[in-house]
């Protein structure tokens, strides 16, 4: 395991570092993290490789629907697989064991992104079987911003190639993905508390204390005649992130009111499939805070 700034670092070296020739195919959705998603145009422009991005209904019908997508995505020609642990913007969790199993089976490595799982709810990473998982410890595990890590399977340590050059005998090194040359220390330093802290919540109760807080907004505006709730309800393929739609509203125009009239945050995640806001109350937030957003969402369809 390297500790690097985020998942976007994490991630890219894995991204960038794995070979690829002109025409071999990169296997993701296309509601995986932009900045992952433009990482890999830039190869397509750049080496001739093929990004193939399926589509998925928010919410999916069940997991078995989000397998059998990747499964039947997979040509002669796929070489590797992106897919997010949890994706950043409906908080749809994916069936990762099982995405890998299939790929392994073909010989296809697995990179996960993990930026928004590590933390939210509970998993071993031994258990997923990936070669390649990236996170952010800045979002759910509240350490400082600049502050990630990346697992790599010891078997493939040696075929990537780090982000930033590494001398040869570094080939089998993890430490190879955290030159990035001079950097403070003190995030790094800050990692172990932020990591005692969540010990000392337990996941499990954190988990079900963010599946609380979004089940009370969402389950009161579900019954809005102008409201749809685009994240699953289904435990397995949920935890925290929860999803509004607005029929005869726009999102930012949303956002802005329960902003400036409100001081409520949320977050626009308007995508070619689907427009709304990402609702991501977090551990400390309480249940009269929650309930204000829910009557200032209501207060505004009614005006």
């Amino acid at each position: 395991m390297a500790i690097t700034r985020n998942s976007s670092e994490a991630l890219e070296n894995v991204q960038y570092g794995v070979d690829l020739k002109p025409g071999d195919e990169v296997l993701t959705t296309n509601q995986d993290y932009p900045r992952m998603l433009t990482t890999f145009r830039q190869r397509e422009r750049r080496e001739g490789i093929v990004l193939k991005a399926i589509s998925f209904p928010v919410p999916p019908p069940s997991m078995d629907d989000l397998y059998r997508r990747f499964e039947q995505a997979v040509t002669p020609r796929t070489k590797l697989i992106l897919v997010c642990h949890i994706t950043n913007r409906t908080g749809q969790i994916f069936p990762v064991r099982r995405i890998c199993e299939m790929a392994h089976s073909r010989g296809i490595p697995v990179i996960v992104d993990g930026a928004h799982a590590f933390s939210h709810f509970p998993y071993k990473l031994s258990d997923l079987d990936c070669d390649y998982y990236g996170v952010s410890l800045h979002k759910w595990t509240y350490a400082p911003i600049g502050t990630g890590f990346l697992y790599v399977r010891k078997s493939r340590i040696a075929s990537t190639w780090p982000l930033m050059a590494a001398d040869k005998r570094q080939d089998d090194d993890i430490r190879k993905f955290e030159e990035i040359g001079t950097h403070p220390a003190a995030n790094h330093n800050a990692i172990t508390e932020a990591l005692i802290f969540n010990e000392n919540l337990g996941i499990d109760r954190k988990a079900a204390r963010l599946r609380y807080l979004r089940d009370r907004w969402a389950n009161r505006l579900a019954k809005h005649p102008r409201c749809r709730i685009l994240h699953s309800q289904d435990p397995a393929q949920s935890c925290g992130i929860g999803f509004l739609s607005l029929e005869g509203v726009e999102s930012a125009k949303m956002y802005s009111a329960l902003w400036s009239k409100y001081n409520i945050i949320t977050t626009v995640m308007d995508h070619e499939e689907y427009k709304g806001l990402r609702i991501t109350p977090n551990v400390y937030t309480t249940v009269r805070e929650i309930d204000t957003f829910a009557d200032a969402v209501e207060r505004e369809l009614a005006g």
